[in-house]
């Protein structure tokens, strides 16, 4: 007999007496449910590592563009790559509709004494879908091209023309009619007849290749030379890489940049075409510069020397999506421009940047572009 029987202990039962077992029986289904659990990590650690693998995928041509951009803003810009005097101030509205005057054509011209503009671009539109302007659009326009010519004489105005095309939406101008285009024709002759000394085209979003804008640019070309009057078009950005607009347009439904072929061929229908290098989308300013010095390499490779070719500087100050203030400066954009002049074409004479646009920009801008490329 057990001795705590004898002294009234209970004794338990069996069952009972492995309760502190290190080393219990387990209890049924714990180790289906352990090896789901585990199964589950093994799962989730796959898909990190995938996620992790795809995003490097991804990251590694992106940095390594953009490495190639930073190198791109490094060395020092060749002796005399400044000014050629064919530089060009893109205008708001306001000085043809009547809300400027006299005074403010005379504090323009004091503005813009020494530096190297000769074109101003006056928004003069925008253009019906249809291709029509009416008259009613630019009603100061003679007095304004009367004013510009007296105050700042060689100075030439030219009639700023956009519309918003429908290649990325059901509304707006559609250039592959045969009516709207000539339309287009019309309006800029009535505009060279009001006396504005050239026509300057900016229709956005343009797409690289399209045929229809090519066969405009000719009619329209014809038309100014036999009125003695200029053609300029505002011009989309160049693949950074070969073939990167349908890529790029593939992805986002917008193909942003033009080929360099096409580029060319735009080129070779104008007698000015200036570059609306800015909204690159680059967070520096270093990123920035190096972007416009390879655009400018790239467009002066397939510019006529009879064309002017004019990069754009961006003078506004906005922070959306494509654009960042703080990166894309008018040191930046002009260093960039000097280096790619530099590397390409140092010499050439039918070169200029392209301001835009007169009623965004600060005195820290002009001083900007007064300093580092108009001096």
């Amino acid at each position: 007999m057990d001795d705590r029987t004898s002294q009234g202990e209970q004794v338990l039962p069996d069952d009972t007496a492995g309760a502190d077992d290190p080393h219990p029986p387990p209890v049924p289904g714990t180790a289906a449910r352990a090896d789901k659990a585990g199964q589950k990590k093994t799962m989730r650690r796959r898909v990190l590592r995938c996620a992790l693998a795809a995003l490097a995928v991804l990251l590694l041509p992106l940095l390594t563009a953009e490495t190639a951009l930073r190198i791109n803003y490094t060395g020092t810009p060749g002796s005399g790559t400044t000014t050629r005097h064919r530089d060009a101030l893109w205008l708001g509205h306001a000085w043809v509709d009547g809300r400027k005057n006299d005074q403010d054509v005379r504090k323009l011209a004091r503005r813009l004494k020494d530096t190297g503009i000769r074109d101003l671009y006056v928004h003069s539109g925008p253009l019906e879908h249809d291709g029509t302007l009416p008259d009613s659009a630019y009603p100061k326009a003679r007095w304004l091209i009367s004013a510009v010519h007296r105050e700042l004489p060689g100075v030439r105005v030219q009639a700023w023309l956009g519309d918003k095309l429908a290649t990325e939406s059901p509304d707006g101008l559609r250039l592959e009619r045969a009516a709207t285009r000539e339309a287009i024709v019309a309006s800029a002759g009535r505009l060279l007849a009001a006396g504005y000394d050239g026509v300057h085209v900016d229709l956005e979003p343009l797409h690289s290749g399209d045929r229809h804008y090519l066969s405009l640019l000719d009619r329209l070309h014809g038309l100014t030379r036999s009125r003695k009057g200029l053609l300029s078009v505002a011009a989309h950005q160049i693949d950074p890489l070969p073939a990167f607009h349908s890529l790029w347009g593939t992805t986002t439904g917008h193909p942003k940049w033009w080929s360099q072929a096409y580029f060319g061929q735009v080129a070779r229908r104008v007698d000015q075409i200036a570059v609306m290098s800015y909204d690159t989308m680059q967070p520096l300013q270093s990123l920035y510069g190096g972007y416009v010095a390879e655009q400018t390499s790239l467009a002066l490779e397939v510019t006529p020397d009879t064309t002017d070719l004019l990069m754009g500087l961006p003078f506004y100050h906005e922070n959306r999506f494509g654009h960042r203030a703080r990166a894309e400066t008018v040191p930046a954009a002009v260093r960039g421009v000097r280096l790619g002049l530099s590397r390409t074409d140092a010499d050439r004479t039918r070169f200029g940047v392209a301001l835009y646009v007169d009623f965004a920009a600060t005195e820290a801008d002009w001083r900007a572009y007064e300093r580092t490329w108009a001096r």
